[in-house]
């Protein structure tokens, strides 16, 4: 099937689904959509086991789309530029000290304590997988999925600076995340006798720290173009070749494309930028055209994920694990942001159970699933892909619908506790 064809389908779809939620369903967008796909696909999968005949040419249709090409190389620039771009700045540079930590130390140490603890629950249940391949479903699985998270926060009712905590943390422990993930996926790929420990270290700076500098010089190079001219439709075209141009020179340079993007997209939403290199037509052009663009991806990324179950190897076992990995997961995650809670409640204001707000409301999405589906047959990639699906569907569906629910109780809580000691 042609691409233009692929796309034209997946495209109306979403508008089919979208406009179905606003007027039924009336979940969050991103969530609203994928519950409706995800039905969609069960009924079709019924269907399938009646007559084969009726969704074979479905079922050809999503196998023809590759997922991870089509979320890391081309949708993921964009989303991740527009979530930055609206996220703010000056709350964001306040809180770069636990964000940052989060993001680093926090990613690692879930990593490590995910791929520890599967590695004994595979052995319980008598699936012998490698250490390494354990870590790699614990580095995918770790990172928070702004795309998943930028959607749902702005409807949950999260206060400011705990949406600016979670909003900035999965911004940039995404981009950590998949450098994690390349690093771990180069290990179990050419084996971990055959690379040092010097190599390893080489590769993360070299990912992480030409990424940044990489998105620094993009936006610098966005707002010198902008400020020399004014014209929002010319304006409106350099930003999408900032991305798209500075996401492909990313990969050409073995940088981390996502915090470039990340990065470039803080620097051009920035105030000063704005108001210097934008007038008020430009400004509002641009917000519209990216808030349009985010809205338009997120519909389709979230009815592939629906669509993906009608080609997943469900298997018993399988889904048993993933079922077991889900408290395994919030668990590994409520730890790692512990310690930079820790260390830096007292020099910032941090409200009452921000870890456990901040655990419930890290939503994993369709990074994870990307990068799993990236993984090689040999490194159990049928049962780390089914084990992945399950905790994403939760992670959305369960924990994206009830997030505004729990942020209320434990704010809630807080007051009474606080009531009660004055």
């Amino acid at each position: 099937m042609e691409l233009f064809t692929i796309i034209t389908i997946l495209v109306v779809v979403s508008a089919i689904f979208a406009y179905i939620n606003e007027r039924v369903v009336k979940l969050p967008y991103t969530i609203g959509a994928m519950v409706i796909t995800i039905v969609m696909s069960l009924v079709l999968t019924i269907m399938g086991w009646l007559d084969a005949s009726l969704t074979n040419p479905l079922k050809e249709l999503i196998t023809e789309i590759d997922f991870g090409t089509v979320l890391m190389e081309i949708m993921l620039s964009f989303l991740l530029f527009a979530g930055a771009m609206h996220t703010n700045f000056d709350q964001l540079k306040v809180q770069r000290g636990p964000i940052l930590a989060f993001a680093t130390f926090g990613v690692i140490t879930s990593t490590m304590l995910i791929g520890g603890l599967m590695y004994y629950v595979f052995q319980a249940f008598g699936q012998p997988v490698n250490f390494i391949h354990c870590l790699l479903f614990g580095a995918l699985i770790s990172p928070t999925d702004p795309i998943a998270v930028l959607g749902i926060l702005k409807q949950a009712g999260v206060p400011k600076k705990l949406e600016t905590k979670i909003v900035g943390e999965s911004l940039f422990n995404d981009g950590i995340g998949v450098v994690v993930f390349l690093t771990l996926y180069e290990i179990a790929n050419i084996g971990v006798e055959h690379i040092s420990i010097q190599e390893i270290g080489l590769l993360l700076l070299e990912e992480v720290a030409g990424g940044i500098l990489l998105g620094l010089a993009m936006g610098y190079v966005a707002y010198r173009l902008m400020r020399s001219i004014d014209d929002y439709s010319v304006e409106v075209l350099i930003t999408i070749a900032i991305v798209m141009g500075g996401y492909q020179l990313a990969s050409y340079l073995h940088f981390s494309g996502p915090l470039a993007v990340v990065v470039a997209g803080l620097l051009v939403g920035h105030d000063t930028v704005r108001d210097k290199g934008m007038s008020e037509m430009t400004e509002l052009y641009i917000d519209k055209f990216w808030e349009t663009t985010d809205g338009l991806l997120n519909g389709i990324l979230f009815v592939l994920i629906g669509l993906e179950i009608l080609i997943i190897p469900f298997e018993k076992s399988f889904l048993i694990l993933g079922l077991i990995a889900i408290p395994i997961a919030l668990m590994a995650r409520f730890v790692a942001l512990s310690i930079p809670i820790k260390l830096y409640r007292e020099k910032l204001d941090f409200i009452p159970y921000t870890n456990t707000i901040m655990t419930w409301g890290g939503l994993r999405g369709g990074i994870s699933i990307a990068l799993a589906l990236s993984l090689l047959p040999e490194m159990n990639k049928d049962l780390i892909v089914t084990m992945t699906y399950v905790v994403v569907l939760f992670s959305i569906i369960i924990q994206g619908l009830s997030i505004g629910r729990v942020v209320n109780f434990f704010m809630a809580k807080s007051k009474s506790k606080t009531n009660s000691i004055s």
